[in-house]
């Protein structure tokens, strides 16, 4: 689904676990403009064909993951993260070049390779892609003369290299599972670290948000539009939530 602007929304619907995904369309130079945030599972826990059905979703809009040229994972949950695999091997084609790249926080990546692949093994999860790139906080440009400007956001707390994405331009705060609408990524598992989320979530309060688009949908809802209901959730989180962390 069209967002705003280039930006799409893939919302996951299904009955098992699964990370929503989101694609700015058409704004890298070359054959595969795409770049996709977190591509999620290829099957989760209950059977469900995630990647196919991000696949799926993609072509009712006019789009094709062949054409993606970027993947970013806001971090190494293999529900987030999963399918990078997936995308990188259906862009790589018969030939096997001009595949996507897989970008990640450099600390995500050092934690998935001792307990976050732990736990990918606990799980029953094999999430064995090579990141081309590492990611640092900062502005990430991409396309011909910086056509898309992200600010890469370094948020740990759900896990020690979890990043948001924050889109000034179009006032869009990408967030992975630091903060949902109505709730909060989890600290109770490896990596996690109730101080550090808190401080995140803080961070990110700060920002001119007018979509929050976060890994996951709660109770409450999934995107939250709007600069004052925006502001709502994180005041209520910092009054339900903070006292927890």
């Amino acid at each position: 689904m069209r967002l705003v602007d280039d930006l799409y929304s893939y919302m996951w619907e299904g009955k098992g676990n699964n990370s929503h995904s989101y694609l700015f369309a058409s704004v890298l130079r070359g054959e595969k403009p795409h770049v996709l945030v977190d591509p999620g599972h290829v099957d989760n826990e209950v059977g469900e064909h995630c990647f196919e059905g991000l696949v799926a979703a993609m072509a009712r809009d006019g789009l094709k993951v062949e054409d993606v040229g970027l993947v970013i994972n806001t971090h190494a949950h293999p529900d987030h993260c999963e399918a990078s695999t997936a995308v990188v091997e259906r862009t790589a084609g018969d030939g096997g070049t001009g595949r996507a790249l897989v970008a990640i926080h450099e600390a995500e990546e050092a934690y998935r390779q001792k307990l976050g692949e732990m736990m990918a093994r606990v799980l029953g999860r094999n999430v064995d892609f090579e990141p081309d790139l590492y990611l640092r906080e900062g502005e990430l440009n991409l396309g011909k003369e910086g056509r898309l400007s992200l600010r890469i956001m370094h948020t740990p707390g759900h896990s020690p290299g979890s990043i948001s994405i924050y889109w000034p331009e179009g006032k869009v705060l990408i967030s992975g599972d630091v903060v949902f609408y109505g709730g909060i990524g989890r600290t109770d598992i490896p990596g996690g670290d109730g101080k550090l989320l808190r401080q995140s979530i803080e961070r990110l309060s700060e920002l001119d948000i007018e979509y929050l688009l976060p890994g996951h949908s709660t109770e409450y809802g999934g995107i939250l539009k709007g600069g004052d209901k925006v502001k709502q959730n994180f005041s209520f989180i910092r009054v339900n939530y903070f006292p927890l962390l």
